[in-house]
């Protein structure tokens, strides 16, 4: 690892702890030649999972890419970035977890739809419309009758 203050490669790490909640693994290092200190954040490479888009063109799974739809549907809402990195983590982990080499990006879009209705109504209805591809005001009724149902059901089922 280089040291972000001098560029020299020789540092050691002194603490290593898991990121709770998270598939990252938080590492405090040291340079050997000037002593700072810094953090660091291992996260596990999803290079080798391959999305197929809709056109059926195929392209590297990019967590940014999911984070920045999602930061879309919840923009001027009271999300914390955390929750949303949280989101994309549970994603991450549910594709890493199945051991999936390829994904379609529908089921990418399924996945986020799902954690987002359990986070906020707001942006579930946002993804949600561009991820649908939304042509009328009955489609957004439509799901806001299904985001109610499916409310009502939780609360059932939490008693």
């Amino acid at each position: 690892m280089r040291c972000p203050y001098c560029g020299n490669d020789s540092t050691e790490v002194i603490d290593s702890r898991e990121v709770p909640n998270e598939s990252s693994t938080r590492r405090r290092r040291q340079c050997n030649d000037c002593k700072h200190r810094f953090t660091t954040y291992e996260k596990p490479d999803f290079a080798g999972v391959t999305v197929i888009k809709r056109d059926n063109t195929r392209e590297s799974f990019n967590r940014d890419k999911v984070l920045s739809g999602i930061l879309k549907a919840c923009e001027k809402r009271k999300i914390s970035r955390e929750a949303m990195d949280r989101v994309v983590d549970k994603i991450e982990a549910k594709i890493n977890g199945n051991d999936i080499k390829e994904i379609k990006s529908s089921a990418i879009g399924d996945m986020v739809v799902k954690e987002l209705f359990k986070l906020d109504s707001v942006a579930y209805i946002r993804f949600a419309s561009v991820y649908k591809n939304f042509d009328s005001p009955d489609e957004f009724k439509e799901v806001v009758k299904l985001f109610e149902k499916g409310k009502r059901k939780e609360k059932k089922e939490k008693k």
